[in-house]
């Protein structure tokens, strides 16, 4: 059996031979910077192409999770409204600022409804990595929402030939090796926390609802074309943020409030067969119920404590065969700071849980931090090959 058959039988349900051994590695910076520091970061394709090549030289199920140059705007995804298009309704201004490590692009966004202005702010951490976050919000009120809903520039026309040959030089990399993923934009709560505060966006469905509905369904309307546009480009799943209504808030209040939302977007990403994976690396047992209802076809990364509060015994009873469970190996505490004999330990124990019944993917909980030692990454799949077998 190939790796991409593996994890495209794993996704349907289906029997394989073992279990898809896989690494999560984020395509700019980090662990990709540590390995292959010679490339561009903002070469993002050749960044790509060389997750795909440290994942065939360790030996495991290639899968590659495309979030640069794929999400073009990247605020699709990272926050704040549209700032790279202009038309006779949105007039740009953006001023560059330059704060020690941080650039903030200050921008002034003028329409025929009134002014909206936001912050968008790219950190390089160390070099070659770097954290980008819209950090002023450009949606306060009603009044603000309504002005982007009006206004804001659709999805340029020659996106999706953009992206469709952007994943298929991917997909034709992977080959049988693997399989090729899109960061598809957010679920609506995440996607509406990249235009409001955290802060108010945490309590607006108790204290303005109507506000909220409309918030939830403009942050879900504006992002379906990208997601019709990266289908149709040959992904082999989408990769869904889910991680910001976490479980913190409780599964009364996510049912209520935000799952309808979550569910609805699901339903269009996954209308013409095309896996969704819901990403929650934060507090999840709260929810692993409720995910059944969300009906999405793979939840992940299951971090175990004390990055998250995962119970993989116990979320494995919980799901039955509702969903593919990806289950990690914590990144940080096990895989970038663990002795061999803890990631061969870790490794082994994560496996034995997560194989009865099936359904289930073992991967790295989140991306490999800088750092990371090959020998380390060598342990884990070598321990994770020998038992990973059904």
């Amino acid at each position: 059996m190939t790796p991409r058959e593996r994890f495209l039988k794993t996704f349907r349900g289906e029997t394989t031979d073992r279990v898809p051994v896989t690494l999560f590695i984020c395509d700019q910076g980090h662990f990709i910077n540590q390995v292959y520091p010679e490339v561009d970061p903002a070469d993002y394709l050749t960044l790509q192409l060389k997750v795909i090549e440290i994942q065939e030289q360790l030996g495991v199920d290639v899968f590659v999770r495309v979030l640069y140059g794929l999400n073009d705007p990247l605020s699709i995804h990272t926050g704040g409204l549209n700032v790279s298009r202009q038309t006779a309704d949105w007039e740009v201004s953006t001023e560059t600022i330059h704060k020690e490590n941080t650039v903030v692009q200050r921008s002034t966004i003028r329409t025929p409804g009134g002014t909206l202005t936001q912050d968008y702010s790219i950190s390089e951490i160390r070099p070659g990595t770097f954290v980008y976050a819209c950090t002023k919000k450009p949606i306060h009120s009603p009044a603000d929402l309504e002005i982007a809903v009006q206004y804001e520039p659709p999805m340029p026309d020659s996106y999706p030939a953009k992206a469709r040959e952007h994943i298929q030089i991917l997909k034709k990399a992977v080959g049988e090796s693997g399989i090729v993923g899109s960061w598809t934009p957010h679920g609506p709560f995440n996607n509406a926390s990249l235009l409001v505060d955290h802060e108010r966006l945490y309590s607006l469905f108790l204290t303005d609802y109507e506000f909220y509905e409309k918030l939830m369904n403009f942050a879900m309307n504006r992002i379906l074309d990208y997601t019709r546009a990266m289908d149709d480009a040959g992904v082999d799943v989408h990769c869904v943020g889910g991680n910001v209504p976490g479980g913190f808030l409780g599964r009364r209040t996510y049912d209520q409030y935000i799952l309808p939302f979550e569910r609805k977007y699901i339903q269009f990403v996954q209308q013409r067969g095309t896996p969704a994976m819901y990403h929650n690396c934060g507090q999840i047992m709260n929810l692993v119920e409720s995910y059944k209802d969300l009906g999405v076809r793979v939840v992940e990364p299951f971090s175990p404590p004390p990055l998250g509060d995962a119970d993989l015994k116990r979320a494995k009873q919980l799901v039955g065969d509702a969903y593919v469970i990806l289950g990690g190996v914590d990144q940080v505490n096990v895989l970038q700071q663990g002795t061999v004999e803890q990631i061969r330990r870790t490794t082994e124990e994560t496996l034995e849980i997560g194989k009865p019944g099936g359904r289930f993917i073992l991967q790295s909980a989140d991306f490999l931090e800088y750092g990371t030692p090959l020998e380390n990454l060598e342990a884990y799949v070598q321990t994770a090959l020998e038992h990973a077998g059904y």
